[in-house]
């Protein structure tokens, strides 16, 4: 049987068929269902990339070896989640009800041990030549939200096809790609009157702003520069027009508004910067971004509050390593479980991808000393979560040391993991891109997706 292009919403109509439908034995989830599984098969896939900045800590998180020496094991309890012989912090109750859902891989591993060299590494699948431990360096080559804008375009319906969710991860740039294809940064969505600052001009005014056209190309020109880091594209029609495009799109006006959402849901997500920035970011994969990026740094702003840099004097001082991350955790429970429960209940699940990391994790061993406790970086051993991508949940792969310090099973890099998020997007990962010197460089030399999880 051949697969339909799905039209889009339901309409009134179609929904008492669809209620039909149900007496019949087929269920409305289950018709939501084959919808999405339709325009996953039409190419309409997206990835939504929880972006920890910092370097979440496997031992705090989701390997948390309760028999390792003290010095060593995490400072929280594991609890047992819906898959059995799968534990997770005692922190993420609710992930750890819907753990049938998500897949975990606590064998990933690279080199780089700054934030940057470390982002680059897993954002761009490309290995610094000369890393920089003042974590200042910007990537040499774009990122996989870069790439797939550069191949997967704009769709038909004017959606940006690279968000950024509140700002853009600061050490990639799109490079050769062309600087029309960094990331379209939206700021935080968790504001009563929220609106992505370059769309002012659209949803709720009248033709008659269209005819501002200083105005609007003031607006144009500002988020151009803010774009283009060479200056190359200062003059071109290309990315004016896309501008346009986007800003005079009412899809993409409606694909940005929040207040069209049940409060309910809205409350299920957290009002904070995470849960809105993660129902946002399901609103964008459905209306057809590629990819949408959200900065996970911290939920909300005040002392109380700190990134996943666990050092001693920054969440590791006196008597807080524990007690920053006691507040920080159950922000990202909430949100990435209702982001999880969202995309499953739409029928979204083989559409949209939700991958979960940062640069990389934290020492096997706390630091003690008279500033307080931590731990370091540590990229030889860190875990990613998976969901969705119409991938295998509900498993581990891979296993790090008794004391989370090397994998010992199934060994993955950051490039074996883009090659998977590649795989999903429906992106030929051996395709390369002309440099600024015209040398053909591949979108990734090395990676194989992860086999256990398709």
């Amino acid at each position: 049987m051949s697969v339909q292009r799905c039209p889009g919403p339901v309409h009134r109509r179609e929904f008492l068929q669809l209620g039909s439908l149900a007496l019949g034995g087929l269920s409305l989830s289950e018709v939501l269902a084959q919808r999405g599984a339709n325009r996953a098969a039409a190419g309409e896939t997206s990835v939504i990339l929880l972006y920890c900045h910092g370097g979440p800590s496997q031992l705090e998180t989701y390997d948390l070896k309760p028999d390792a020496p003290q010095e060593y094991r995490s400072v929280f309890a594991p609890i047992s989640t819906s898959v059995p012989g799968m534990e997770i912090c005692e922190l993420f109750p609710l992930q750890a009800k819907i753990a049938d859902r998500f897949s975990l891989v606590r064998s990933l591993h690279h080199e780089m041990s700054s934030h940057s060299d470390g982002g680059i590494e897993v954002l761009t699948g490309k290995t610094p030549v000369k890393p920089d431990p003042t974590s200042t360096s910007k990537s040499d080559h774009p990122d996989l939200g870069s790439v797939a804008s550069r191949i997967r375009g704009m769709n038909t319906r004017a959606i940006p096809p690279y968000v950024a969710i509140p700002n853009r991860l600061y050490m990639t740039l799109p490079q050769y790609v062309g600087s029309h294809h960094a990331a379209f940064e939206v700021g935080d969505p968790s504001g009563s009157s929220y609106r992505p600052p370059q769309l002012n001009v659209v949803a709720g005014r009248n033709d008659n702003a269209l005819e501002d056209r200083r105005s609007l190309l003031n607006q144009l020109d500002t988020y151009r520069r803010s774009a283009d880091q060479h200056g190359a594209l200062m003059a071109s029609d290309r990315f004016r027009e896309l501008a346009f495009q986007m800003l005079t799109s009412p899809e993409t006006a409606a694909a940005f508004d929040l207040t069209t959402e049940d409060p309910k849901l809205r409350d299920r997500y957290g009002r904070n910067i995470w849960g809105q920035g993660c129902l946002l970011a399901r609103r964008l994969a459905e209306a057809g971004s590629a990819v949408i990026s959200l900065y996970v740094d911290t939920p909300k702003s005040g002392n109380e509050f700190t990134n996943w840099d666990d050092h001693v004097m920054n969440a590791g001082r006196p008597g807080h390593f524990g007690g920053y991350m006691r507040t920080r955790l159950p922000y990202l429970d909430q949100s990435l479980s209702a982001l999880i429960e969202d995309i499953f209940d739409r029928g979204l699940d083989r559409r949209i991808m939700v991958v979960v990391m940062g640069e990389f994790g934290r020492t096997p061993r706390l630091s003690h000393n008279s500033q307080g406790t931590g731990r370091d970086h540590w990229p030889q051993a860190y875990t990613a979560l998976v969901s969705g991508g119409g991938l295998r949940m509900g498993q581990v792969v891979g296993a790090t040391s008794s004391k989370a310090e090397y994998p010992t099973e199934r060994p993955y890099t950051p490039k074996d993991m883009l090659a998977t998020i590649y795989r999903h997007l429906g992106i030929d990962r051996t395709q390369s891109f002309s440099d600024y010197n015209g040398r053909p460089i591949p979108i990734l030399n090395e990676g194989e997706p992860i086999r256990e999880l398709i």
